[in-house]
């Protein structure tokens, strides 16, 4: 019965990138044609040359437990990974592999926030950043920005952001759901506002790194001034499309990856075995190999920009990295368009799945709430499909 279920987990809000992926599967099972541009899914499949690493695991017998914080020839492989990827140089005490970078994330805010410590979370912000903190008793303190800024927080804003209760600042580059990255020099400016807070912990969160589109990817933890206070995330379910493989990772200060090896401990001890072997291989190969993905992804961010620009009322930028696009449609605000009251993103999102049979995210969902996010890892026929029903069902606007 309701009442019998914890606060925890009663105050907790339901990931809406998540139920939206349900009502569209819902409405399938109704016989309705749904497009599904919500969920933050590689649309390939994993890489061949991953598989045979997981096939051969399983041949050489790998089923029993794992180290709980991972297995230390992928310890080897993501250490290898930062030097080449980032000059972000770890050794095996500060790596913690974990079962997605979501656990990632949480195990982090778990060992490192008390009740009240305040997180600085720059909008739009990744859907589960929010209720993470919440869960760990922390205070999500939103920053916002918007089209106009390119959706980056400034460090005049960070500073302003910045109370004697704040602990961290989570932020992810290339961002989930803007797309949009950050520059060393960007990244340099807000080093130079938490140089003055040297308490402050920072989490960036990189599972989108190897899909950038301006290249030059740059992480917190490079700047010497930094490193110690940076906890940087990272996985393979995005760029080596392997979602379901559920392995994330960190690179932090001892102190903190101990810290989370204890807590993970207790939760699920350590990642599944054959994943974690075929990581090994997918993080000791050249990044080129996955790169037929990027230039696919490259494709469609064109193709969903000049369509979402031949619509009215989408205000768009043009995402940097990661897979999505993030217009703004407060220009719907006020409209009933088909009998349907539009009065913010998530009345928009949910018109757009019963009327153009086309999923998206509100924006709410991301701390934004004059915008929608909209996945393009999906075929251009399908995206075309999309923007020209989107069209359709708005002609009346």
């Amino acid at each position: 019965m309701q009442e019998q279920l914890s606060n925890r987990i009663n105050n907790l809000a339901t990931s809406q990138t998540l139920a939206m992926a349900a009502k569209a599967r819902e409405l399938r099972a109704e016989g309705k044609d749904i497009i599904g541009l919500s969920l933050g899914e590689p649309d390939f499949n994993t890489p061949d040359f991953i598989k045979e690493a997981a096939i051969q695991a399983i041949n050489d017998n790998y089923n029993s437990y794992t180290p709980v914080d991972g297995y230390v020839e992928l310890k080897d492989a993501i250490i290898k990974k930062f030097k080449r990827d980032n000059n972000l140089t770890y050794n095996h005490s500060q790596i913690v592999v974990s079962t997605g970078a979501k656990q990632s994330l949480a195990n982090v805010a778990m060992v490192l926030l008390n009740p009240g410590d305040e997180v600085i979370l720059p909008c739009p912000y990744w859907v589960s950043y929010a209720e993470i903190v919440k869960l760990a008793e922390g205070v999500p303190v939103e920053v916002p920005t918007s089209v106009e800024t390119d959706f980056k927080m400034t460090p005049e804003q960070l500073e302003a952001a910045i109370t004697p209760k704040t602990k961290m600042i989570w932020y992810s580059s290339p961002c989930n759901p803007s797309g949009m990255v950050y520059s060393k020099e960007e990244l340099r400016g807000l080093a130079d506002v938490l140089k003055k807070h040297p308490d402050i912990i920072i989490v960036s969160d990189e599972i989108y790194e190897h899909i950038n589109f301006v290249g030059g990817h740059a992480s917190m933890a490079q700047f010497e001034d930094m490193y110690d206070r940076v906890v940087t995330v990272n996985g393979v379910s995005k760029a080596f499309a392997m979602t379901g493989w559920r392995i994330g990772y960190i690179g932090a200060p001892a102190w903190i990856a101990r810290a989370t090896n204890k807590m993970q401990g207790q939760i699920t001890s350590g990642a599944n075995c054959i994943a974690q072997r075929a990581v090994i291989t997918a993080l000791e190969a050249p990044v080129s190999k996955i790169s037929y993905m990027v230039d696919t992804f490259k494709s469609r961010r064109k193709l969903i920009i000049d369509l979402l620009n031949g619509i009215e009322g989408f205000v768009t930028t043009e995402p940097e990295g990661a897979f999505y696009v993030f217009p703004n449609i407060s220009h719907f605000f006020g409209k009933t368009i088909k009998g349907h009251k539009i009065e913010n993103a998530t009345d928009f999102s949910m018109f757009l799945l019963e009327e153009a049979l086309v999923a998206t995210v509100t924006g709410d969902a991301f701390g934004n709430p004059d915008c929608i996010r909209i996945s393009y890892a999906a075929s251009e026929d399908q995206i075309e499909e999309a923007m020209k029903r989107i069209k359709s069902a708005l002609s009346e606007a």
